[in-house]
């Protein structure tokens, strides 16, 4: 599994492309290729691009659920809602769908950030105003959620 590093602000054109920055092409050179999978992120207005494989990994495990449950037809729903397939394109453009770049509240800053396996994307004043949000406390959210980790897990 491949993780990303880096944070980069780009800038959308009228269309809905966006360049995808050098150092970032770079970290995909073994996935431009290939597809990938764009969608609504669950917790942010953001949109989260999967490489395929990382895309086929999760769908492996939302295939496992069992569909005679409600609740589990509603998640898949929700989930896969607004996803499309895409390709950045020769020059390095990603062409994102208007559907999304609406979701997203998207404009012309754009900022695409790294989350271990996949990229956000980020209309830039919603992106610092969730990274503003999300450091009130960031120190009892670290302890939190990786404070109970031995050493020996997350090395």
């Amino acid at each position: 599994m491949q993780h990303f590093i880096g944070t980069y602000e780009c800038k959308a054109d009228a269309k809905g492309r966006i360049m995808v920055p050098a150092a970032l092409k770079k970290q995909l050179s073994k996935q431009l290729d290939k597809s990938f999978v764009i969608k609504r992120a669950v917790f942010n207005q953001c949109l989260e691009l999967y490489p395929l494989d990382q895309w086929q990994d999760l769908m492996e495990k939302v295939n496992k659920l069992n569909r005679f449950k409600k609740k589990n037809n509603d998640f898949i729903r929700r989930f896969t809602a607004g996803v499309k397939l895409l390709d950045i394109d020769t020059t390095g453009r990603l062409l994102i769908p208007k559907d999304l770049i609406n979701h997203a509240n998207i404009s012309r800053e754009v900022v695409v950030s790294s989350v271990v396996n996949i990229l956000e994307i980020w209309d830039k004043d919603l992106y610092e105003q969730a990274i503003d949000e999300a450091t009130t406390d960031f120190a009892s959210l670290a302890e939190e959620v990786m404070g109970d980790q031995n050493e020996d897990d997350i090395s």
